[in-house]
């Protein structure tokens, strides 16, 4: 049998607070053959989320040994039994490109009583998170994938490569977006600010753009990062180390809102204290998305009568998506492409599955965009 290659984080890089050398390992196995409602896929690429980051650095979630990556995209080789259709009720066959969206459980009482939330399942699943089981072929830093059945999977076969790796970052944006517009503070004429300009910042600013929003704040302390905020559709940047206290940031938001505030604040860092300034941007009666933390990365301070009772802030969260949002990220990529929303961009290297450990590397360095392993 014909074997294939798949990368195993066996040992993050700091374990009980001792900082050493992550331990990766690319193992052998072989090449499964799909049985019914399977599909094997080979993988073309992957992003590397900031997720994989926690999890090659310090195991968060416990997983190792895993293999990651879950932004992945690849062309379907073989198909088991049964399956016809992707999940949104296209033919699916041999050769086309695909991507996957989240595994449920479908009998957790979130899945049984509150359906129409499918991201708040107890259970939730997503391939590159899945630990160690006897189908070694759980995530996208690998030459296969095996896609389960009755997993969330959709073909996206007139798209790049690197578009097809941009499609989950941009899911989680969509949905808090969508999140954000159940507080009805968004609209064409609003000031929104997105608080860090790295790869779920940046699309964030784009899926604004992209929904019609004109008046776009984008912080970070990256120049280049902030340069390309304003491709994607930021109108003003604010850099956190020239303005280097909060007193003088906040300022300059209200300089630009004519002293209100921003009417809303994306929140995508994993900082707590990024997380506590941003309510200070917010005018009275806006609103706040948290969506920067997606492990517990610590506690912020905020102050209940000043940043949200007196103000009267409405606060939401966003967590992942559901499947069924990815079909209006497709919308969405499709209407950045015509909107000239340089989206692409953001995948700025490119490495290749033995150069793992490069790839987590170069993204805790902050000196790119989205990396991507290609094997």
């Amino acid at each position: 049998m014909a074997k294939a290659r798949i990368a195993y984080l066996v040992k993050p890089k700091i374990v009980d607070g001792v900082e050493g050398e992550a331990i990766v390992e690319l193992r052998e196995h072989e090449i499964p053959t799909p049985g019914e409602g399977e599909i094997l896929v080979k993988v073309e690429g992957c992003g590397v989320c900031g997720t994989d980051v926690h999890e090659y650095r310090y195991d968060p979630f416990g997983m190792a040994p895993v293999v990651l990556g879950h932004e992945g995209t690849g062309e379907v080789v073989a198909i088991g039994p049964g399956v016809t259709k992707d999940t949104k009720g296209d033919p699916i066959k041999v050769g086309d490109k695909v991507v996957t969206s989240v595994l449920l459980c479908g009998e957790c009482d979130y899945c049984r009583r509150y359906p129409e939330l499918p991201n708040l399942c107890t259970n939730l699943g997503v391939y590159g998170l899945i630990a160690e089981d006897d189908v070694h072929f759980n995530g996208w830093f690998a030459d296969y994938i095996l896609i389960r059945k009755n997993s969330s999977i959709f073909v996206v076969n007139d798209m790049t490569l690197d578009e097809r790796m941009l499609i989950e970052p941009a899911c989680v944006c969509v949905h808090a977006l969508a999140r954000a517009k159940t507080t009805n503070i968004i609209d064409f004429s609003s000031t929104v600010l997105v608080q860090g300009c790295g790869p779920i910042g940046l699309m964030q600013i784009a899926v604004l753009k992209a929904a019609g929003v004109v008046n776009i704040i984008a912080v970070d302390g990256v120049e280049t990062r902030l340069n390309l905020a304003k491709e994607m559709g930021a109108t003003h940047v604010i850099n956190f180390k020239e303005l280097k206290t909060i007193e003088e940031r906040v300022a300059k938001v209200q300089e630009l809102t004519g002293g209100f505030g921003a009417d809303f604040v994306f929140q995508c860092t994993g900082v707590p204290q990024a997380a506590a300034d941003a309510y200070k941007y917010v005018r009275r009666g806006g609103g706040y998305c948290e969506m920067g933390f997606f492990v517990n990365a610590g506690e912020c301070t905020m102050n209940p009568h000043f940043d949200l009772c007196n103000k009267e802030i409405t606060l939401v969260g966003s967590w992942v998506y559901g499947a069924n949002e990815y079909i209006t990220t497709l919308g969405f990529l499709k209407k950045a492409k015509e909107m000239d929303i340089p989206v692409e961009k953001l995948v700025t290297h490119h490495y290749k599955l033995e150069e793992y450990v490069e790839a987590m590397e170069k993204n805790i360095s902050l000196t790119g965009i989205k990396i991507a392993i290609c094997p």
